[in-house]
């Protein structure tokens, strides 16, 4: 008699804990049912993005020494690097360099092992083409710096999700 008491006893404590765990989803339900939606008007309105963001890569050209640490470093051995070995001066010399973001995952070990830092992440989002050899840059598309929110007149720059709430 006692398992069958017990069985009922575990029964119950499992509906009232399941009880419980619904409830609580539907507080959560709830209390998002009553906040505004968050809108951003994209081409007009942009978000300014955090510090650390890992958008498109930029290339200084007379920087980089050719060593190649960037294409070791990438989990796609990605950048093409073509260089030519200078016998009289006993340096490398860059002849191009290209990345092609169609590939690239935007991991930021290039930017992160390369000892000259001639590579650097700008806050450059927007890839989007209709052919994706498009995407392959070489170091002078590399080397053009994108033009930064604030200063977009065309633009009006969101900073955060809070100002997004006062309007």
């Amino acid at each position: 008699m006692f398992p069958m008491v017990t069985g009922f006893m575990n029964y119950g404590e499992q509906t009232i804990r399941a009880t419980r765990y619904i409830g609580q989803g539907f507080m959560i339900t709830l209390s998002h049912a009553n906040r505004f939606p968050v809108t951003i008007q994209y081409p007009y309105d942009k978000l300014i993005t955090s510090e650390r963001f890992r958008g498109r890569i930029h290339f200084e050209f007379d920087k980089c020494i050719a060593c190649e640490v960037c294409v070791r470093v990438c989990p796609i051995d990605l950048p093409v690097v073509d260089w030519k070995l200078e016998t009289g001066i006993r340096k490398k010399r860059l002849f191009n360099y290209s990345i092609d973001f169609g590939i690239c995952i935007f991991c930021g070990n290039c930017v992160e092992y390369c000892p000259t830092n001639c590579l650097s992440m700008t806050e450059e989002y927007e890839l989007a083409t209709y052919d994706r050899h498009e995407l392959n840059y070489n170091q002078i598309s590399l080397g053009r710096l994108p033009i930064p929110i604030i200063e977009d007149y065309t633009i009006r720059p969101i900073l955060n999700f809070t100002q997004i709430k006062n309007r």
